[in-house]
């Protein structure tokens, strides 16, 4: 079940491969993602010292969730991943020319995930491309409803 998607991820980048990480979580954090107060579109993840991170993850907390505690909104937070993955994520992140995206944050056995994609940028004109065959795509769909 998807809690929130990165559609922005899918205009700017050509999605190559997924990989599902966990999310190192404080509690008020996981309150507040229940509730739907998390936001992935300005977030991107970066590997350091064979680890990776995600920065950026906004995640406004809750009034009720624990007052005595100073709540930073967009901290860094720490992706799980078996070893062999983050290596060959290393591997095609720093020779092959992509990056990593965040694509979709969902649940997992009661468990929150985080959908991360290795991503090539796109250039306008795939951009551009991209819309108009959306846009093709739609008018056939409004011309078989005309004709049924």
């Amino acid at each position: 079940m998807s809690i929130i998607e990165n559609r922005k991820a899918f205009h700017d980048f050509f999605i190559e491969e997924r990989h599902e990480a966990g999310i190192v979580l404080e509690g008020w954090e996981v309150k507040a993602i229940r509730a739907g107060r998390a936001n992935i579109k300005e977030s991107y993840v970066i590997i350091r010292n064979e680890e990776i991170f995600l920065f950026g993850m906004h995640i406004s907390p809750l009034t009720t969730a624990s007052s005595h505690v100073r709540h930073d909104p967009v901290r860094t937070r720490k992706l799980l991943l078996h070893k062999k993955e983050i290596a060959r994520l290393i591997g095609k992140v720093e020779r092959a020319g992509f990056a990593l995206v965040p694509l979709d944050l969902h649940y997992v056995k009661g468990r929150i995930k985080l959908e991360i994609g290795l991503a090539k940028g796109k250039k306008l004109h795939d951009k551009r491309e991209d819309e108009k065959k959306k846009d093709w795509d739609r008018e056939k769909q409004r011309l078989m409803r005309t004709q049924v």
